[in-house]
């Protein structure tokens, strides 16, 4: 295994079972399965990508401008060895949050297999470690149990409630700080 923050063929960062990398339009598919995936509706959103050339729009718009803006954004999170996609993890930069936010979502075949806290923890440490954020949020639905139990396991804490915009519902602010020892 590479030093969890080598950066090789697009790869962010590794763990022990997973690889995180930047997204490419060669994502379509994935892409395009997840954000029309019952759960990803209806705990994130309905994104209203339902043609491979939306998918590849929402990459471009979200994943990759952020990369090119940000140095960060979601990354395609593929199981070692057989390059399998499973979801996607990593930071994003929403202009509603004054913060830097973690986020995921996993095709359903590979929930329930600790990846979802694997990938989120290591994305935490590398935005401690690498980009120096000493406060990291996320933001989950109140009936998303999983979610919800994923960011407490990372050591987020419920900070309030929060509305990302007048016409969202009220979601829950969760926070990871870290202060950086002297």
């Amino acid at each position: 295994m590479t030093h969890p923050f080598t950066r090789t063929d697009n790869c962010v960062l590794e763990t022990a079972r997973l690889q995180l990398r930047r997204m490419t339009l060669d994502d379509t598919d994935v892409i395009l399965s997840l954000l029309n995936d019952a759960d990803f509706i209806k705990f994130i959103g309905d994104k209203g990508v339902r043609t491979p050339e939306s998918a590849r729009e929402y990459i471009r718009s979200g994943p990759l401008a952020s990369y090119d803006l940000n140095g960060f954004g979601l990354w395609l999170v593929e199981l070692i060895g057989s390059r399998t996609a499973v979801g996607m993890c990593g930071l994003l930069k929403r202009p509603a949050l004054g913060d830097v936010d973690l986020g995921f979502a996993f095709l359903p075949q590979y929930r329930s297999h600790g990846y979802a806290f694997e990938a989120a923890a290591a994305v935490l440490r590398y935005g401690r470690e690498m980009l120096g954020l000493g406060r990291i949020v996320a933001v989950a639905n109140s009936d998303n149990a999983v979610s919800i139990r994923v960011l407490e396991k990372i050591g987020m804490k419920f900070d309030r409630m929060i509305r990302l915009s007048e016409a969202d519902a009220e979601i829950k602010l969760m926070v990871s700080e870290h202060t950086p020892a002297l």
